[in-house]
């Protein structure tokens, strides 16, 4: 039997107007300028938390979030995170629809789909600047997230062939720093901390 290529999805997740939170939008923007192989989709889903929960349902083998993740480490810091999946219980209240918050999207997209989930990375990074709120409006990344930005661009293009090739696998990230060690599963709301789409 021949197997089918994977089907991969590398979704960009933040908020452009609140600092580092808008890690995510960045790296997909330089993903454009040294794009990942064509079998990959590669998307922007900014704050649009009920189209990401859809998509995920699209049948892709491996999605990788990339987010901003405060993680108690110095800024700029990549991690790779695997969260618990939730089980999509039938008889539980939709979670809330709109929004970015990772864990939450993730529990919709269990509430709505029939069958199980993709496998979920999350490339998260550091931040040093991350406003709570609307009214706190800052535009730009802090200088350790825009280095971390080509850092990341140079993750995905390592661990992409890797997962392309097997999805069950750990794919490595390239520098010392990284986390290279994904089974820090079972986190909940902190896998990304979102920000509430109004």
């Amino acid at each position: 039997m021949i197997r089918r290529g994977a089907r991969l999805l590398v979704a960009g997740v933040g908020n452009i107007f609140l600092a580092d939170d808008a890690f995510g939008p960045e790296v997909v923007r330089a993903l454009e300028r040294r794009p990942l192989p064509t079998e990959v989709r590669v998307r922007d889903f900014g704050i649009r938390g009920l189209d990401l929960a859809y998509e995920l349902l699209d049948g892709y083998d491996v999605v990788v979030l990339v987010d901003a993740a405060e993680r108690g480490h110095s800024p700029g810091t990549l991690s790779l995170i695997e969260p618990e999946l939730p089980d999509g219980a039938r008889g539980a209240a939709p979670p809330e629809a709109h929004g970015m918050d990772p864990a939450r999207v993730l529990a919709l997209a269990a509430h709505l789909g029939d069958g199980p989930l993709p496998r979920v990375l999350v490339l998260a990074c550091e931040p040093q600047l991350r406003p709570r709120g609307d009214e706190d409006i800052v535009p730009g990344l802090s200088a350790p997230v825009v280095d971390a930005v080509g850092r990341a661009v140079e993750a995905l293009h390592a661990m992409v062939p890797v997962l392309l090739a097997e999805p069950a696998a750990t794919p490595p990230l390239s520098r010392p720093e990284e986390s290279t060690d994904p089974s820090t599963a079972g986190l909940a709301c902190p896998v990304a901390g979102g920000v509430e789409d109004r």
